[in-house]
């Protein structure tokens, strides 16, 4: 029985009764998460704030750290059980200060679901000089669990959720050139190989954490209504991706196929909470369930690919998998060493 997805080993879906319409009400229903602490990053917003609401209905206590503090207190208002602290993805101090903060407390940290992300942006640099993209969607991550290590490591059973993306299919990462300082930018490339990077964390993650009862997962909520993350699109991109027509009109098959806020929250409450996943990590899940593996074979075509779903393999490359970890040390300066003590 293979212990690890490495290669997508483990990528067959289970069966879990739930589909792309399912709701998170849905998935989390007969679920008692008092006692438990959970982490929603982005959880003021879009899919962030209808998976903290959820959570929060179960019973957790839900910490939502977020650059914006007097909008996460208008947007939250009136959910018990949330407590809100100060965050930038983008900014390594920032992380580290909520991480320390968060730590102090002494409290156990039962899920971490990295929903925060950006996307369409023009080439922008953090102050390290790392891609904007690169660096919230996939560094940030890396950092902020590093960070609270200590905390999911006593609670004794922990869920590491990583928000990724379709958006993976458009590009592996780039592990000679990942911050575009020798090739033309382009912004879905940029994107793609950020949700790449956060797939193969997870992968790696889940590997290396294990031992300690902590799970890691990755996954694609869907298409979906109603979020902010397109707010830096323009219409061109869209065309690119299939969206739209040549005259700007939304495809009718995109149009049918996007999800609500509530069904687009379900698979990342699924996977922080179902106990099928108990035995299960390092997986890429879609529709509240584990998704089809593809190939990146332009010549093997299945059905996953032409609905446009699916993990692409080279996103859970054993290989790439530990190479990633080793160059994000190297890069950040931080040494995620998951050590016993």
């Amino acid at each position: 029985m293979e212990t690890n997805n490495y290669q997508g080993a483990l990528q067959h879906p289970l069966g879990s009764g739930f589909s792309a319409t399912s709701t998170a009400t849905e998935v989390i229903k007969g679920i008692d998460l008092k006692g438990k602490i959970a982490i929603v990053t982005g959880g003021n917003t879009g899919i962030g704030l209808e998976t903290t609401k959820t959570l929060a209905a179960a019973g957790a206590t839900v910490i939502v750290p977020a650059r914006d503090i007097d909008k996460a207190k208008k947007n939250l208002k009136g959910i018990a059980n949330v407590e809100i602290e100060a965050m930038n993805l983008a900014k390594p101090e920032t992380i580290n200060a909520f991480a320390e903060k968060f730590l102090a407390t002494g409290r156990p940290l039962h899920i971490l679901i990295n929903n925060a992300g950006i996307m369409w942006v023009p080439l922008q640099r953090d102050s390290r000089g790392f891609e904007s993209q690169l660096s919230t969607n996939y560094f940030g991550q890396f950092q902020l669990v590093a960070r609270l290590w200590p905390a999911l490591k006593n609670a004794q059973g922990a869920r590491v959720v990583n928000v990724s993306s379709l958006g993976h299919h458009m590009s592996a990462f780039n592990f000679d050139d990942p911050n575009f300082e020798h090739r033309e930018y382009q912004t879905l490339l940029g994107y793609g190989q950020s949700k790449t990077a956060s797939n193969l964390f997870a992968l790696e993650l889940d590997n290396r954490a294990k031992a300690h009862q902590v799970r890691a997962y990755s996954l694609h909520p869907g298409s979906i209504a109603g979020t902010e993350l397109a707010r830096d699109a323009d219409m061109e991109l869209f065309k690119q991706m299939g969206f739209f027509d040549e005259n700007g009109n939304i495809r009718p098959e995109i149009l049918a196929s996007l999800k609500t806020i509530q069904q687009g929250a379900a698979t990342s409450v699924w996977v922080a909470t179902s106990p099928l996943l108990n035995h299960i990590g390092g997986v890429y899940c879609e529709d509240a369930d584990i998704a089809e593996l593809l190939s990146d074979d332009a010549s093997i075509q299945t059905s996953a690919k032409s609905h446009q779903s699916g993990v692409m393999d080279y996103s859970l490359n054993e290989s790439s998998a530990k190479r990633l970890w080793e160059l994000t040390e190297k890069m950040t300066g931080i040494e995620f060493k998951l050590t016993k003590s």
